[in-house]
């Protein structure tokens, strides 16, 4: 499916980057491949969270690059995209390889988020309607909660109508 891009800064903190830095620093290698299989394990876990209906799921974090490698299978591609967004958009990922396995469907556009941007403007932009900024939204649950909650950095998948 390829790889995204994300911002190393944004999203959820579920593992303390600064334990990889000590690692990296003194170059430990033990410390630091502990500290992958532990951020790789939170990542995977928060996926799961998703309900997404993925299976045989495996989540291989890099703390050096920040990179997220996914592989498995999902029931579409839109379970795919969504697995692929909630693994970049938490905190230390910078980069998602998404090699999940789904059936083939029209593909989705993805939309960073920037200042200023809301729902119904990137609806507006990618659909020529800014009511159907549902459709977005519904795209990206379950992690966007509310319509109004989106942030500069996000990434956003934009489905074909």
């Amino acid at each position: 499916m390829g790889l995204f891009s994300f911002i190393k800064d944004a999203g959820e903190k579920l593992f303390g980057s600064k334990e990889v830095e000590e690692a990296k620093a003194a170059n430990n290698t033990a410390t630091l491949d502990d500290l992958n299989a532990k951020a790789s394990a939170a990542i995977k876990t928060y996926i799961e969270q998703q309900s997404l209906g993925l299976t045989d799921l495996a989540v291989r974090f890099d703390g050096a690059s920040g990179k997220v490698t996914l592989t498995g299978q999902a029931p579409s591609q839109a379970a795919a995209e969504k697995a692929a967004l909630a693994a970049g958009n938490v905190g230390s990922v910078s980069s998602v390889e998404n090699g999940l396995q789904f059936p083939q469907e029209k593909p989705s556009q993805f939309h960073d988020v920037v200042k200023g941007d809301t729902l119904s403007a990137i609806a507006k932009k990618y659909y020529g309607d800014a009511s159907k900024y549902p459709v977005i939204f519904e795209a990206n649950k379950p992690m966007l909660t509310h319509p109004d909650k989106i942030y500069p950095g996000q990434k956003l998948r934009i489905p074909p109508l």
